[in-house]
């Protein structure tokens, strides 16, 4: 077959329960240039038996098993030598598309403008039931951004602003190196820098994609072990190029400050703290307290609109499922 416009690439482990409705979604897109591969690592669940049902049904299909384990990033990275396409989209096998509209939106994003390396989008919150309980869109203004400045916005909040891998999709050929499989937590903000310094960014507050929340998650165990505070030293290292401290206003540079020193004394890291401290020394000391208030007032800010606009997702949630 020739070559498909985009690949839609399924790691998935263990998530036989949410595996059809993850394939359902991707057959369900008016998008059609397409091809899917499901690549299982060794799951002890039925995800192969569902994955073969399927993809014996559709050319387009292609499944994989690994012969034994490899791991989360090592098996993102397999599917990524298996595409292709010009564009990756993954979806994770307990993820979901939005709406049969989905792929082509953010296939479009790319289409439309050369220079966009990365596009991503808002996304909705599923529980275990598939029952949605939040919307996300934490990047801020819908539209085009230059790379550098979506990694300063980043960096300076601490935070994946961009999304998990089902909410993106970007260029195949600026992806060649492949997921440093050095990282367990932070390992897709990692791959978003690294796409961001070769283009722009593209965004949409619209959600198409469908991002579960569930005990299972490889996420919430790193979290348990604090991986991603031991990563965050290592990525801001990586990245604290001369090109961030000319970008970075002293705000900025103040606020990264205080993340990394949190960061530094949570698992005891020198050589973040020592980092921390040379940030902040770039930061007019008279000007520190007036960037520490603001900041803890923005922190406050955004923690009551994310409570409030919650409660009105699940408030619309409900009314439209009573009406």
């Amino acid at each position: 077959m020739p070559a498909p416009k985009v690949s839609v690439l399924m790691p998935t482990y263990n998530y036989g329960r949410f595996l059809g409705e993850a394939i359902e979604s991707v057959l369900a897109q008016d998008f059609t240039d397409y091809e899917l591969i499901i690549m299982d690592d060794c799951s002890a669940d039925d995800s192969r038996a569902v994955a073969e049902r399927w993809a014996g049904r559709h050319p387009r299909f292609r499944f994989e098993a690994n012969p034994r384990n490899v791991g989360m990033v090592p098996n993102w990275n397999r599917c990524l030598a298996a595409a292709r396409g010009v564009y990756i989209k993954f979806l994770f096998g307990d993820d979901k598309l939005a709406g049969p509209t989905a792929l082509g939106q953010l296939v479009a994003m790319l289409e439309n403008d050369p220079a966009v390396a990365l596009a991503a989008s808002g996304r909705i919150i599923l529980d275990e039931r598939s029952r949605p309980t939040d919307r996300w869109a934490p990047f801020g203004a819908a539209g085009r951004s230059p790379g550098k400045k979506a990694i300063l916005q980043c960096l300076t909040r601490n935070a994946n602003l961009i999304g998990e891998p089902s909410a993106v999709v970007f260029r195949r050929d600026k992806a060649a190196r492949g997921f440093d499989e050095s990282f367990q937590h932070l390992v897709d903000l990692e791959m978003w820098f690294h796409l961001l310094e070769q283009g722009d960014f593209a965004y949409t507050r619209q959600p198409l994609c469908c991002f579960r929340v569930h005990a299972g998650q490889q996420t919430k165990a790193n979290a348990a072990r604090q991986v991603g505070e031991n990563e965050h030293g290592r990525l801001f290292r990586r990245y604290d190029k001369p090109w961030l401290r000319e970008e970075a206003s002293a705000g900025e540079r103040f606020r990264m400050a205080r993340n990394l020193a949190r960061s530094a004394g949570r698992v005891q890291d020198a050589t973040t703290a020592a980092l921390a401290a040379s940030y902040r020394q770039s930061v007019p000391a008279l000007q520190q307290p007036v960037f520490w208030a603001a900041g803890e007032a923005g922190g406050l800010s955004r923690r009551l609109r994310r409570s409030l606009g919650k409660r009105l997702w699940r408030w619309y949630y409900s009314f439209s499922r009573s009406g």
